[in-house]
């Protein structure tokens, strides 16, 4: 019986040595939430948006920006789920959550025509 114990308890241990951490998985992947060129310049970086029918935000370099609200001297003018645009006087500046992710369009595959055989 004693044997029996020291091998479920060496079982039950081994088990929890190989068991891995969890993860948050509501966070970014890490390198992909800011751009090596807005880090290296130290300029603002996209890092959240929030959409709901009655409000618009944004968090930029940690701060949360409503739409059409201002952060520093410029003022948030545009916020779509991938992008913030912000506007100091003719200046516009576009901000991405995913800059290093670029879209492509899809090209369609042509249809495979299927040969049908009968016996």
């Amino acid at each position: 019986m004693t044997h029996w114990t020291l091998l479920c308890l060496g079982l039950m241990t081994a088990g929890v040595a190989a068991a891995q951490v969890l993860t948050d998985p509501t966070r970014p992947p890490g390198g992909q939430a800011e751009s090596a060129e807005s880090v290296g310049s130290g300029g603002p970086v996209l890092q959240s948006v929030m959409l709901s029918p009655s409000r618009k935000i944004a968090v930029i370099s940690g701060e949360m920006v409503a739409l059409g609200g201002r952060y520093g001297s410029s003022k948030l003018v545009r916020l779509s789920e991938t992008e913030a645009v912000l506007r100091n006087g003719a200046d516009v500046t576009v901000l991405r959550l995913y800059p290093l992710v670029e879209k492509r369009a899809v090209v369609p595959v042509a249809a495979k025509s299927v040969n049908k055989t009968t016996k």
